[in-house]
């Protein structure tokens, strides 16, 4: 069992009894009582709390001798793509244009509601919403790049050139002939064994990687859409293959430094704030005073600890090396239990 890497055990318990989602890959709780482990959103009527033992992997909990609970099915991955959906998702993938009518799932072997409760559970859209601003990511980028309206509009499946502008325009703000001149933020889901992130980004890089559970998470994606006059649209984008490959990496202990594009929007001191944030080699930590002093001004501690929290890019731009001068934990928005563990990961 390897407590330093989970929250503490109080935390850990709420969140079995709540059956918190959020905790999903954070813990397993194994029952002393039955002999069992489980998830935390488990269902199963919750032990008492001298009952509990915490692992931060199912293969310890096994080590320990306990069995899967049969009611939450713990050695799955909690929402990973299902086997029943990845073929229809490759599919659309290949060929964004593409429209399902309910009769087209069913002729694929698939249930039309099934399909929508898993849509609107992880992306919080529907499946139809979702074909939808595909087909308008994908226009955007072919009449960014030189492609004609008219020809964008029919090729993606759309039957007339105004009923494809007017869901263009809703889904991005903008009227289609403004596509050159524009951007738009392309935002995507990812697993971690900290929970679930959301990615964002542009033609020209990571602009956003938040855990879909911070408070502020809305407040930066408004800021960052002011920043780069863009809209958010769901959907996929060549820079999250990189960056999914790397983060795994990372996790598995096997990454150091990441090579991604980045894009930090935001004042000249809060670049250099974030500069110097990626300068602090993993494994080790700052206070938020030698930070101030690194970028030459050692009076702005406060300024430097609003500047970390305005951070967008969690993990990548290291804001969770920072620490109060006392070595205590202080200031995470992804919750200070994240930041233990990340430290406590780097320095091994």
């Amino acid at each position: 069992m390897n407590v330093q890497t989970l929250p503490d055990t109080g935390t850990m318990y709420e969140a079995l009894v709540k059956k918190d989602t959020r905790f999903e890959g954070i813990f397993f709780a194994a029952i002393k009582t039955t002999g069992i482990f489980c998830r935390p959103s488990c269902t199963a009527r919750k032990p008492r709390p001298e009952n509990v033992e915490y692992f931060a992997h199912a293969s310890e909990a096994i080590r320990f001798g306990y069995r899967p609970c049969k009611v939450c099915h713990p050695m799955t991955l909690k929402d990973a793509t299902p086997g029943w959906l990845e073929g229809l998702l490759k599919e659309i993938s290949a060929d964004p244009a593409l429209r399902f009518k309910n009769a087209d799932l069913e002729a694929r072997g698939l249930q039309p509601e099934r399909v929508s409760r898993w849509f609107k559970k992880t992306h919080g859209i529907t499946f139809q919403a979702y074909l939808r601003m595909l087909r308008i990511n994908n226009a955007f980028g072919q009449i960014k790049y030189g492609e004609r309206v008219t020809d964008t509009a029919f090729g993606s499946g759309y039957e007339s050139l105004s009923g494809f502008a007017d869901t263009f325009k809703k889904t991005t703000g903008f009227a289609p002939t403004e596509s050159p001149h524009k951007k738009i933020i392309t935002v995507s889901r990812l697993l971690t064994p900290l929970g679930p992130m959301l990615a964002g980004a542009t033609d020209e890089g990571i602009c956003l990687l938040e855990f879909t559970d911070r408070r502020m998470l809305e407040t930066q994606i408004a800021r960052l859409k002011k920043h780069l006059k863009a809209e958010v649209v769901p959907g996929e984008h060549p820079h999250f293959k990189a960056l999914d490959e790397q983060l795994k990496l990372y996790f598995e202990g096997k990454l150091k430094n990441f090579d991604l594009p980045l894009v930090l929007p935001g004042s000249d001191f809060q670049k250099n704030v974030w500069s110097e944030l990626q300068r602090i080699p993993l494994g080790t930590t700052r206070s938020y005073k030698q930070q101030a002093e690194n970028i030459g001004n050692p009076k702005a501690v406060r300024a430097v600890a609003k500047a970390n929290g305005d951070n967008r890019i969690a993990i990548i731009v290291p804001c969770h090396r920072v620490i109060g001068s006392d070595g205590q934990l202080t200031g995470y928005g992804g919750g200070l239990w994240r930041k233990q563990w990340l430290l406590e990961h780097e320095q091994k």
